[in-house]
């Protein structure tokens, strides 16, 4: 649509001069008329490329507060000013420039912040973020299009500063770094709803502490770890030791159960000789027959038996 416009002047510049010029005024006046209406139309027309919303500003009314979408719209020339905001995803990182990169300015340095116990610690932070298409009038109403410098760069700092401060120094280089990304994105998200902001994420992509701070860290790790493997052997220790407790303790009292079994047996069995004192004849007998010659029959045959001339029941080979 500036094309437009610039040709349109142009060709009203151009009637203009002929107007001057005798002999051709009649020509210049259309040509001054061509190119007012020109340049008038082409301001009556706008586009609102893909992926961006527009914000329509009266100069009689104000802001207006329905945005313009996608496409092209219609316009009141010299009365309504389109300003055009992008809607898609955006990130802004604030962080130490890589080795033979350009200097950053003042706004993108990293942020420095310390931690619970007063250390300085460097971070490193990328935010992505989009404007609310709905919302975007009441932006440009109450921020405007720097809103990246007055709101969300400020904000990022801010929150960042305040959720280090909660965290170790320790904590935040090994166990903590998630909780610290979850507290910076709470805290921002709700700052940046306030502004038409919608918060797409918060990345941590570098935590720094002092060199110092670090090898002490680290020493402390290292002990920590090999207390917990002294830990681990003394406990391993005892579960070998009550292991051999516990068989021990099992073997001592399966032979007690056994003692017991056998003095049980024997009680049973001196009570049953006892009621029958026959058995014991019949035991000795059992005893004694490989080699008895003799045996000794109730008191009431009142007689021996002579065996050595009894036959043996087997018969001798000739």
């Amino acid at each position: 649509m500036g094309v437009l416009t610039g040709l349109g002047v142009l060709i009203a510049i151009l009637g203009i001069v002929l107007l001057i010029q005798p002999g051709r005024r009649a020509l210049g006046g259309p040509l001054v008329i061509i190119g007012l209406v020109s340049a008038v139309l082409s301001q009556s027309f706008v586009v609102i490329p893909a992926g961006n919303v527009g914000v329509v500003f009266n100069v009689l009314r104000g802001v207006q507060p329905q945005p313009l979408g996608e496409g092209t719209h219609i316009v009141l020339p010299f009365i309504q000013e389109v300003i055009i905001y992008d809607a898609r995803l955006q990130e802004v990182t604030l962080a130490v420039p890589a080795p033979g990169a350009r200097e950053p300015a003042p706004s993108e340095e990293a942020i420095t912040a310390r931690s619970k116990e007063g250390l300085e610690i460097g971070v490193d932070v990328t935010v992505q973020y989009r404007v609310k298409r709905d919302e975007a009038p009441l932006l440009h109403r109450e921020l405007g299009p720097r809103f990246l410098d007055t709101l969300i760069i400020p904000q990022i700092r801010s929150k960042v500063r305040d959720a280090v401060g909660q965290f170790n120094a320790a904590d935040l280089i090994s166990t903590q770094r998630t909780q610290l990304e979850q507290a910076v994105t709470r805290g921002l998200s709700e700052e940046l709803r306030k502004g038409h902001i919608e918060l797409v994420g918060v990345l941590l992509r570098r935590i720094d502490i002092p060199q110092s701070v670090a090898k002490v860290i680290e020493e402390k790790q290292t002990a920590e770890q090999q207390v917990q493997v002294a830990e681990n052997r003394r406990r391993q220790a005892e579960i070998d030791a009550q292991r051999l407790v516990a068989q021990a303790r099992g073997e001592r009292d399966a032979a007690i159960l056994k003692a017991e079994g056998e003095a049980k047996a024997i009680e049973l069995r001196g009570r049953a000789l006892k009621a029958s004192p026959e058995v014991i004849q019949l035991t000795v007998a059992e005893k004694l027959a490989p080699n008895v010659q003799t045996i000794m029959v109730p008191s009431t045959g009142n007689f021996l038996l002579d065996l050595r001339n009894a036959p043996s029941g087997q018969q001798r080979t000739p």
